[in-house]
């Protein structure tokens, strides 16, 4: 009993026994382990090799991209120089067309208004002598029958009896300017031509017709200011200047200089006014019959840049339309 005990009672054989197990099973462990770690060494080389070719295959679809952009910027560069060739052809066409079409009328309008002056120049305004015959039937009135003759005067000789007045006028518009003369007196002095072309529209127009323009709106105003002054000396209050401008910028320019070569105020420049502005001809129109039908006297006066004229405004006794030069008419036209 005792022998059969002995070894299962050793301490020392149990821990030898149990240190050689351990030392086998641990072999195989380690074992095991070594053997995954080059697997998976492995399988890292495989994704190295993957992401080059996905970075080189990104790279080239750049490139390709890239190569596709520059290709439509450059398109798009030839398209944009064919687009300013053409909208710089185009507008220089247009302005050649405006051009010739403000020529052309400028011509015309120029044309028209110097005929009708020389037509009403023409004209026999002085009728014949009517001679009345006497009827059969009223043989005893034939004796007291006399011959009636209507006698009407020309028109260039609307302003004769009042010559002496102008010309006195004219001598004091080409001396010094005087600056403190009284409001509706010229206060600034004019050219030999500017007297010139203002003795022929009175005495050979008869206040009527068209003059051609000095170059420049404060010249047409100036030369408007001497024949307002003339007119203010031979009726008084009884005549209201109306001035044509379609466009608000042209207006001011004509009631400044006004204001400056008359010394007058903003007060003289109203509907109740001695000058009225106006941007439409049917205004202008409206307002001549008005003072007509009051016995006062509508002067009107056209500026250059306009290209028409109304035919009713031809019909009053007292009106000047500036005709502007192509060039004039064309760089208000640019201005505006």
């Amino acid at each position: 009993m005792t022998n059969t005990e002995s070894p299962n009672n050793n301490p020392e054989k149990e821990l030898i026994l149990a240190k050689s197990i351990s030392d086998d099973k641990t072999k195989p462990i380690s074992k095991n382990n070594t053997t995954p770690n080059k697997k998976t060494a492995l399988k890292k080389d495989n994704p190295k090799k993957s992401f080059d070719e996905i970075s080189n295959q990104i790279f080239s679809d750049l490139v390709t991209k890239k190569d596709s952009l520059v290709k439509e910027i450059s398109e798009l560069e030839t398209k944009k120089n064919e687009l300013e060739k053409d909208i710089e052809s185009n507008f220089k066409g247009q302005s050649d067309n405006i051009a010739k079409r403000v020529k052309g009328f400028q011509e015309y309008l120029t044309g028209a208004l110097q005929n009708l002056s020389q037509n009403v120049e023409k004209l026999e305004l002085v009728s014949q002598p009517i001679i009345v015959k006497p009827s059969p039937l009223d043989e005893k009135k034939q004796n007291s029958i006399t011959n009636n003759v209507v006698n009407v005067p020309a028109l260039s000789e609307t302003f004769k009896p009042d010559e002496q007045i102008i010309k006195s006028c004219f001598s004091t518009f080409t001396e010094q300017p005087d600056f403190y003369a009284e409001p509706w007196k010229l206060r600034r002095s004019l050219d030999s031509s500017d007297i010139e072309i203002m003795d022929d529209w009175f005495f050979n127009m008869g206040g009527r017709g068209s003059l051609e323009s000095r170059g420049s709106r404060q010249k047409n105003a100036l030369l408007s200011a001497g024949l307002i002054s003339i007119l203010g000396e031979l009726y008084g209050d009884q005549f209201q200047t109306l001035i044509l401008a379609s466009q608000p910028e042209r207006l001011g320019e004509w009631r400044r200089i006004l204001q400056d070569s008359l010394g007058l105020t903003r007060d003289d420049f109203g509907p109740n006014s001695g000058i009225v502005l106006f941007e439409r001809p049917e205004g202008v129109i409206e307002r001549a019959d008005r003072l007509e039908a009051n016995e006062e006297l509508p002067f009107i006066i056209i500026d250059a840049a306009e290209t028409s004229v109304e035919i009713p405004i031809l019909q009053f006794p007292l009106w000047v339309a500036f005709a502007g030069s192509d060039s004039e008419i064309y760089d208000d036209l640019e201005l505006n």
